[in-house]
């Protein structure tokens, strides 16, 4: 088979309707649009419009909030530390944070912080500042004899008028 013998299945390609072409071709006029109005037009139809009634998405309860303070904390697993450790990425000595994990391409941003989690095993004795740690995660670098320094990143005050 060459690709000059290649075809489309039967059916899959449907040629477009021509509209708009006399009253003779059955979509002539109006072009299968009906009368004239709001439907008839193009981009101002008002979708979940009910007639007047209160529409379903009104009518519905409105549950949950969200939080414009919430910090976006980057996660980071002890056991993907370990791997970078492993690999030569990351060094033992001295102080881990935000930057270096990006430099060492175990994270792509830092955006709020970093948030470290107890999943996995860790053998090096690292020194590591975070902004937030799970319990696990700070007993497992303890235990391998490190230390986590969690510095909360600065929250701006909302301006009081």
């Amino acid at each position: 088979m060459k690709l000059n013998q290649l075809s489309d299945n039967a059916g899959s390609r449907k040629s477009r309707m021509r509209v708009g072409r006399g009253i003779g071709s059955t979509k002539g006029k109006t072009a299968g649009r009906g009368g004239k109005g709001q439907t008839a037009r193009t981009g101002v139809r008002i979708k979940g419009f009910e007639g007047g009634q209160m529409p379903l998405h009104m009518r519905m309860p409105k549950r949950g909030f969200n939080n414009i303070f919430r910090l976006d904390l980057v996660e980071v697993n002890i056991g993907r530390l370990q791997a970078a450790i492993d690999a030569g990425k990351l060094g033992t000595d001295g102080k881990i944070d935000g930057a270096s994990l990006v430099k060492a391409g175990v994270l792509r941003r830092v955006r709020d912080g970093v948030r470290l989690l107890g999943d996995g095993e860790l053998k090096a004795k690292i020194q590591i500042e975070v902004a937030g740690a799970s319990k696990a995660a700070i007993a497992a670098v303890e235990k391998a004899g490190g230390q986590v320094i969690v510095n909360k990143p600065a929250v701006e005050e909302p301006v009081k008028a």
